[in-house]
């Protein structure tokens, strides 16, 4: 299973499903070894793919880092942070996670928008 890091120390991923709010953004940075790209893309693609049929799902969108970094970044908009806790407790979800490799690292964090 991927190593799951906070990217705020003091608000942990999990604690910020307290907050009961939506809509939400869970951006979640992920390093990936270069030569774990292609199965890294592939469980991502299944996860992706059991994500999107998940009640209060919005959208998704993979991006990769530039000028040969090894980073990707997933932007998903959920309804709610209970549809996204929901989705992530979900035992199918939970079965694909344990299928990334250990040497991937994610940084998962919740966020709201801010009306400018």
């Amino acid at each position: 299973m991927a190593t799951l890091q906070s990217l705020d120390p003091a608000t942990p991923m999990f604690a910020q499903f307290q907050e009961k709010t939506g809509p939400i953004v869970l951006a979640n940075t992920f390093f990936v070894p270069k030569e774990r790209t292609e199965e890294f893309l592939a469980l991502f693609r299944k996860q992706a793919e059991f994500m999107k049929a998940q009640p209060g799902f919005v959208s998704l969108r993979l991006h990769r880092g530039t000028a040969g970094s090894q980073l990707l970044l997933n932007v998903a908009a959920w309804e709610t942070t209970a549809a996204l806790a929901a989705a992530l407790g979900n035992p199918e979800f939970q079965r694909v996670a344990a299928e990334f490799p250990d040497d991937i690292v994610s940084y998962p964090h919740i966020f709201e928008q801010i009306e400018l």
